[in-house]
């Protein structure tokens, strides 16, 4: 089993699972990088897997269902291109041998799902579109701060070397963000430098891994007395005992952090 991030616009990334048997896709915005790494496998697409409806996620659906036959499955509360099989928390998928999870993660938008694989080849596998990113999370278009935070909590309690596949390259952006925050934070620090000889050498961040990201991302460390003092520090209003307080402050620091 093959794990492949294939680059698409600016930023984002279609990953892509690949076997003897065939080739899942996952959140793809545009038809052709998968339609080129197709042509270079030989391998037929067995399934188009979405995780929420934005178009840089679903703008090549139609296109590869088109061009391959391919099943697509996408969040059973949002608007997918027709026709897809819906799915909502607590179904299974079995695509390719592996055993898929479905997992409702709300905030980013309303219906957002996630794939979740607890007996990959490699370790586990997390498919989880814009909710959590390496170092960071979704901005909040259709959620709540509370349904955000919930759906983060969430995926932070899945394995430790479960492997974040999210979908776009944002990593160095939100660790220099993350720095503000922990300045003092050994493990934030290592990474950082890490991740920015792999940008230098045009290599992607991802996949992270969750017992990493627990060390290092702020959003998922809002009970920490050093997130509140941030948080506090730029908004005083924030509750520092109150995790919601915290992460709602934190996302909209984040949104206007350059």
């Amino acid at each position: 089993m093959k794990l492949l991030p294939l680059p698409a616009f600016a930023d984002n990334y279609i990953w892509m699972l690949q076997s003897s048997q065939g080739a899942i896709v996952v959140d793809p915005g545009d038809a052709d990088p998968v339609l080129q790494a197709l042509q270079r496998t030989g391998l037929p697409l067995r399934a188009i897997l979405v995780t929420h409806h934005h178009g840089d996620h679903v703008g090549g659906v139609q296109a590869l269902r088109q061009a391959t036959g391919a099943n697509v499955f996408g969040p059973a509360r949002e608007a997918i291109p027709e026709p897809f099989t819906p799915l909502s928390d607590g179904d299974v998928l079995v695509l390719l041998g592996l055993r898929f999870q479905v997992l409702d993660i709300p905030g980013h938008t309303a219906g957002h799902i996630a794939f979740y694989c607890d007996q990959a080849p490699g370790g586990p596998l997390l498919l989880c579109g814009d909710t959590l990113f390496s170092g960071g999370c979704g901005r909040l278009f259709e959620g709540t701060p509370a349904q955000m935070l919930a759906s983060l909590d969430r995926l932070a309690a899945l394995a430790d070397d479960t492997r974040l596949c999210c979908a776009h390259e944002y990593t160095l952006s939100n660790l220099q963000f993350a720095r503000a925050i922990e300045p003092g934070n050994a493990a934030l620090q290592a990474y950082s430098q890490h991740c920015a000889q792999l940008r230098a050498s045009a290599r992607p961040t991802l996949p992270s891994q969750l017992a990493l990201e627990r060390q290092i991302n702020p959003f998922l460390r809002v009970r920490l007395p050093a997130v509140a003092r941030a948080a506090c520090a730029f908004d005083p209003s924030v509750d520092s005992a109150a995790p919601v307080s915290v992460f709602a402050a934190l996302r909209r620091w984040k949104n206007e952090f350059r």
